[in-house]
């Protein structure tokens, strides 16, 4: 079953920036298509932003121009790259293929001044 690792996450300043990192443990990541989600507390897990097998990147209104999402599929890996962070990005962010059951431990974003 494979597992995917987050990381990157951390307390920043508001304006400040963050590159997340998504590695997987299989070399699944070029077969689908990749979202970053988020989930605060007591809230269903929202997706962010997706990138498709073809590189075509898709984002919820909220991070567009703010956000980028890439991957690397030779490292099995798929990068969020967070930029001009506000407090209401704040949440832990998780990563997922399109239609994965399983999820990782995800990454605390915390933006604060």
């Amino acid at each position: 079953q494979v597992q995917f690792v987050e990381s990157g996450g951390g307390l920043v300043q508001p304006g400040g920036s963050l590159r997340l990192s998504c590695v997987a443990s299989k070399s699944i990541f070029k077969f689908y298509a990749v979202g970053w989600y988020r989930q605060a507390p007591g809230k269903q897990r929202e997706l962010v932003a997706g990138i498709s097998t073809g590189f075509s990147t898709n984002y919820v209104d909220s991070v567009k121009g703010r956000f980028t999402i890439s991957r690397d599929n030779a490292k099995n890996t798929v990068y969020l790259q967070m930029n001009s962070l506000k407090a209401e990005d704040a949440d832990v962010y998780y990563c997922n293929i399109q239609g994965g059951s399983t999820w990782g431990q995800g990454t605390q974003v915390t933006v604060s001044s």
